[in-house]
């Protein structure tokens, strides 16, 4: 029978962070988290106003159906931006912009 070396192990979640790393891809992945999470951080009455979402040199663009929703979110887009880097860290994302 085999004895388990806990120094050896590591959890799923380190290993496909891991993995991401070597191949490049944690921005990308993080960056796809963050819009899929987007419904849940802001609400879905925000969510159900958004058109588009997307990022580009870690800013999110969001781009809303009215002005006055896109008014109304630049008044709080700070503290939106603050939850995101609650959730993933400072360096996902780095502005947001209101279209």
């Amino acid at each position: 029978m085999k004895k388990y070396r806990g120094g050896d192990a590591q959890s799923v979640g380190q290993a496909i962070r891991a993995l991401l790393n070597s191949y490049q891809l944690s921005t990308k992945f993080d960056e796809a988290n963050l819009i899929q999470s987007w419904e849940r951080i802001v609400g879905k009455p925000i969510a159900k106003r958004t058109r588009k979402l997307f990022i580009k040199n870690k800013v999110l663009f969001v781009e809303f159906d009215s002005p006055t929703m896109r008014h109304d979110f630049s008044l709080h887009k700070a503290q939106v931006l603050e939850m995101f880097r609650k959730e993933f860290g400072e360096g996902v994302i780095m502005e947001i912009i209101a279209m």
